[in-house]
């Protein structure tokens, strides 16, 4: 499916193109998809020269899940002081955020192709494989902690949408906690699963990034919300969204 991309890009952008064929889930558990991925980048950065790269132009990319591990990849290497930097990062309508399924983006487009809003938290238990049983408690957001609620309503609210994206949009009502369902679907916290849920000491030293939102996609949300922690940071944002576009659409 990435071949005729990749194969894209390195023409038309005359780059070296390097696509990780990293192993997949459900048989290869998260988070051995990010580990693979910063394992091949970490070589590459490594080894750049050898093939005709300069060090500092590298730049990751990925869509949709691939965006989620390019983010992931560029926090992880933000301390590393035995590697150049990334001169960029491209997220392509990335999953960012496992906390809150009810943003307006999700209510708007719940039922549209190809990824509806069952299909994607369902993708996100099996990638984490977990028992599709707690479907019901994720569509409910009963495994959230008060006390993490708090803490990521800071990154994660639709308070923080911008005005026009929020057609239509109802608060849901807040159901009861279940400590149970919390510590089966604890990694939905982490940041390697949701990058938008990073500390701030590593968002500020990310990368320049461009991004690309599609108007009906149940993750365009979770774009804007990168998009304005991002820039409240001060990281340089080019931001592309597709008012006809859906997710898959690249």
């Amino acid at each position: 499916a990435y071949e005729r991309k990749c194969r894209y890009f390195a023409r038309k952008s005359n780059s070296v193109v390097v696509s990780v064929g990293y192993r997949l889930a459900p048989e290869h558990p998260f988070p051995t998809q990010f580990e693979d991925c910063l394992t091949a980048t970490i070589h590459f950065m490594r080894t750049a020269q050898d093939y005709g790269v300069d060090p500092s132009r590298i730049i990751i990319c990925g869509d949709s899940s691939g965006g989620t591990l390019t983010a992931a990849v560029a926090q992880a290497l933000v301390n590393r002081r035995d590697l150049p930097k990334l001169r960029a990062q491209i997220l392509i309508y990335p999953f960012l955020q496992g906390v809150d399924f009810d943003l307006p983006s999700y209510q708007q487009n719940e039922r549209i192709p190809i990824l509806l809003k069952k299909r994607t938290i369902t993708l996100g238990l099996k990638y984490l494989n977990k028992d599709l049983s707690v479907m019901k408690a994720v569509f409910k957001g009963s495994y959230v902690p008060e006390d993490l609620q708090l803490k990521y309503q800071k990154w994660v609210s639709p308070d923080y949408i911008p005005h026009e994206f929020k057609r239509g949009y109802k608060p849901s009502t807040k159901q009861p906690f279940s400590e149970e369902i919390y510590r089966v679907l604890k990694p939905l916290f982490d940041p390697v699963f949701s990058p938008l849920l990073a500390e701030d000491s590593v968002i500020a030293q990310l990368p320049e990034t461009f991004l690309l939102t599609c108007e009906l996609d149940v993750l365009r949300d979770d774009g804007l919300l990168y998009k304005k922690r991002l820039e409240d940071h001060g990281i340089k944002v080019t931001w592309c969204h597709l008012e006809e576009g859906f997710h898959g659409t690249v």
